[in-house]
């Protein structure tokens, strides 16, 4: 494993003015992804998912509700990053956000290539951890990302190198680890999965 590298160790290159936001991914084997959809439910369930004790402690996003219309609303209106919603069969199970790794704080700490993918990925209830959902979804989802973006060569995950949980998870969903990084609210794991 290599040592925690600092931000400014890179900066992004090459010109992204030409990249499109991240995909909406098209999953299979009983996974569905859609849109967060602020107007509707939606927010509801994100604001009260990241309120969770077990998704707060490592998202550090526990605001109140019309700051997580804000960010929604925001993220849908850039090309940096897509909230999402996955459903296994009918009712979501995953908040994401899928996110260009060069337009991020992440290509700071390692050298992001213009179409490379990252995910932060949280499991809403806390009856639902344990159950392999991250484990099952995220073979699938990285294929799907893979199809969605044929320039994409790597998608990355930034677990908290405290979250234990979640690395074995994504280890198991095959994931590499490459090394630690030092992010503004955390020393992360940098894992990567490659096409």
């Amino acid at each position: 494993m290599r040592p925690v590298t600092h931000l400014d160790a890179y900066r992004p290159t090459g010109d992204l003015s030409a990249v499109p936001g991240p995909p909406l991914p098209v999953l299979t084997d009983g996974w569905h992804a859609r849109v967060v959809d602020p107007a509707t439910s939606d927010l509801d369930v994100v604001h009260r998912w990241m309120q969770a004790p077990h998704v707060a402690a490592f998202w550090h996003r526990a605001w109140p509700r019309e700051e997580w219309e804000r960010e929604l609303r925001r993220q849908l209106s850039g090309r940096r990053s897509l909230p999402v919603l996955v459903s296994r069969d009918e009712d979501p199970v995953i908040y994401l956000e899928v996110y260009r790794t060069a337009r991020d704080v992440v290509a700071r700490v390692y050298p992001a290539r213009p179409h490379d993918l990252g995910l932060h990925v949280a499991v809403g209830e806390l009856s639902m951890t344990d159950q392999g959902l991250v484990r099952g979804l995220l073979p699938v989802l990285a294929t799907a990302l893979f199809e969605a973006d044929p320039r994409c060569t790597r998608v990355l995950l930034e677990p908290d190198v405290r979250n234990r949980r979640a690395i074995a998870s994504f280890l198991a969903a095959g994931f590499a680890p490459v090394g630690e990084v030092l992010l503004p609210d955390k020393v992360a794991l940098l894992m990567v999965r490659t096409r």
